[in-house]
């Protein structure tokens, strides 16, 4: 008997095997992500970092030293962790289980965007920081691949009839969480205060001692997030409510539609108001092709209803309420009892008679400058901002440089930063603009990968909502979330608590979406054999 050392063995593999597989996985990758939409944008916890800053000039946030952090390091680290999960599990059906990935042009996107991040991160001028992001935001080319990968993910595998439903169910505790802390917030009676919340969160950090000012205002790190959050969650479930035919599940959403909203105008953040407004045509027209029109509309009347006695209640205790929500509409705030109101914005209009005085040195004299008076630019001074990230993007237009780095790199000695933030002494650590902030960190290249990704959710998004039928599902839901994301991604910023559940949700809506195109294509082919015989 002989046998030769170089043979090719053909085996034949089990299709139906390899699909019952396929299916196992799905199902614990799906698991996966359920966990990132439930659990990350929970997670906080302090954490004490080593950070060393590029010396720039005396000021607290640029100073080299031991930085205290409670509101990402804990959601940077389990979103890295489960993503890297995911993407194995996703790599194991791919090579072993013979799994072909669908080619779709947004693909190209996707590689665009992923390699942009990688090689702006390896020629920043800041690469630690562009590769980890600022130690309180954690919001680097990291946590960006992240976000990639995880709607890819989404994308691709099959989900359970009712998952619309899980991811929908998901948010209900970030919702009562939150609500419960921001409203301990408002009314005074912070959760810091509170023995066994300080040392839940110093658990991990025992060092950590809380200055008396300090306070807690939810889980995610600032009051744009939480509005901007809060208006998305808000708008995802009033659409929910208006599709649905479960009464009983109708009453409980609208509960929670009632904490959302609350929790977005305590957050006294204009941002998730402007959501709100500019959301409610797509709300009206799911009511227009709802089943029951009637239930529909008057589920509107009675959220905008609560919603007005709600806003009336927390502007008698804080007026600013008022101001960043319909304050931007309506410039008289019936809550400041005809109170003479002072601020910098209106002292601009007052002569500045000392900025006139000239000094003389030996013979020659000269002027000093004349600073501009304090007060707020456009978009609360987004638009100064804006405008000079771009000044900055176009020096190093083809690969930026590196995500969340904006803070060592913008000129923080503007002479007319005053003059749009109240203050020349402000640090600019973001750009308050999501889609400026990726072509500033990632440069026009990477800029095309992310737009072209946007773009063809967008395009899905509305074509879900435009040809909503009763019996189409409530997917719907997922394009009223993403599309709320994309807009209040105009002047808000992105973070690991607030990006990673809205990309999965946009992986979801395209998996889903992709599944429904071929299934109407199979149809339509099937339609036209029969038709020839």
């Amino acid at each position: 008997m002989s046998y030769t050392l170089n043979r090719k063995i053909n085996i034949k593999r089990d299709a139906e095997e390899d699909r019952h597989s396929q299916q196992q996985i799905d199902k614990w990758i799906f698991y996966i992500l359920m966990v990132v939409v439930i659990l990350v944008p929970l997670l906080i916890g302090g954490h004490v970092s080593e950070v060393i800053s590029p010396l720039i000039e005396d000021a607290g946030q640029l100073e080299s030293g031991k930085k205290i952090d409670i509101f990402t390091f804990y959601k940077f680290i389990a979103l890295v962790i489960l993503t890297a999960t995911a993407v194995g599990l996703f790599m194991y059906k791919l090579f072993f289980l013979n799994y072909s990935i669908p080619k779709r042009p947004v693909l190209w996107f996707f590689a665009i965007f992923l390699i942009a991040i990688v090689v702006s991160t390896m020629f920043s001028p800041n690469k630690t920081i562009a590769l980890y992001g600022q130690y309180n935001r954690s919001d680097g080319g990291f946590s960006y691949i992240c976000y990639v990968l995880l709607m890819f993910v989404a994308m691709h595998i099959k989900y359970p009839r009712k998952v619309v439903e899980f991811v929908l169910f998901g948010f209900y505790p970030l919702v009562i969480v939150n609500f419960i802390i921001t409203t301990m917030n408002f009314t005074g009676h912070d959760a810091l205060n509170y023995g066994p919340v300080n040392k839940a969160l110093t658990f991990f950090a025992s060092e950590i001692v809380f200055d008396e000012g300090s306070n807690l205002i939810g889980t995610l790190n600032h009051w744009n997030y939480m509005s901007g959050m809060f208006a998305l969650v808000t708008v995802m479930y009033l659409s929910w409510i208006i599709i649905d035919t479960n009464k009983l599940r109708k009453i409980f959403n609208f509960f929670i539609v009632l904490l959302s909203v609350s929790t977005m105008l305590m957050a006294t953040s204009t941002s998730g108001f402007l959501t709100l407004i500019c959301m409610t045509p797509f709300i009206l027209w799911l009511a227009i092709k709802s089943v029951n029109k009637k239930m529909a509309f008057i589920s509107i009347v009675f959220f905008c209803a609560f919603t007005a006695g709600i806003l009336h209640v927390l502007s008698l205790h804080n007026s600013k309420v008022w101001d960043e929500s319909v304050g931007f509409l309506i410039s008289d705030n019936p809550y400041i009892d005809g109170q003479q109101v002072t601020s910098v914005n209106n002292q601009k209009w007052k002569p500045q008679l000392f900025l006139e005085t000239k000094a003389f040195a030996a013979d020659s004299a000269f002027s000093l400058p004349n600073l501009p008076d304090p007060g707020v630019g456009p978009g609360s001074g987004r638009l100064f901002v804006w405008e000079n990230t771009i000044k900055l993007t176009l020096e190093r237009p083809l690969f930026g440089y590196g995500l969340d780095t904006l803070m060592y790199n913008f000129p923080q000695r503007h002479i007319d930063l005053r003059a749009n933030l109240e203050t020349g002494s402000v640090i600019i650590d973001k750009p308050h603009n999501v889609y400026i902030g990726v072509l500033y960190g990632t440069g026009f290249i990477g800029f095309i990968g992310f737009i072209g990704i946007v773009i063809f959710s967008l395009i899905t998004s509305l074509r879900v909502i435009i040809q909503y039928k009763a019996n189409t599902g409530i997917i719907v839901t997922l394009s009223i979330a993403w599309l709320a994301y994309l807009f209040q991604s105009l002047f808000n910023d992105t973070l690991p608590g607030t990006a990673a559940p809205l990309w999965i949700i946009a992986g979801i809506l395209l998996g889903l979406s992709y599944v429904d195109e071929e299934v109407f294509l199979r149809k339509k082919v099937v339609n036209k054999l029969n038709q020839a015989n």
